[in-house]
């Protein structure tokens, strides 16, 4: 893919690839922090020219986000295991 380019939906790349929906707006997140990838909200995401954004406030908050919502995950997984363990 060219500069440009729009990207698949992240339903279509979960799909395509199989991975869990936070490991691809991670993903997406970590591209976005390189400029390799750009949103433009409702419209996508799209191939980025690898120019870093200066100051890019909202990018930053959207990926710590991201792995806050990881670690949700993380933790709730771990306090399943306890319970089921526990039980």
């Amino acid at each position: 893919m060219k500069p440009g380019d729009k990207l698949p939906s992240q339903r279509e790349l979960i799909e395509r690839f199989g991975y869990a929906s936070q490991t691809i707006q991670n993903g997406l997140a970590m591209l976005r922090s390189e400029g390799l990838v750009v949103s433009a909200g409702n419209l996508g995401n799209f191939v980025g020219d690898g120019t870093v954004p200066q100051n890019d406030v909202r990018g930053e908050i959207n990926e710590i986000r991201s792995l806050i919502q990881a670690l949700a995950e993380r933790v709730e997984a771990l306090e399943e295991r306890s319970t089921v363990g526990g039980a």
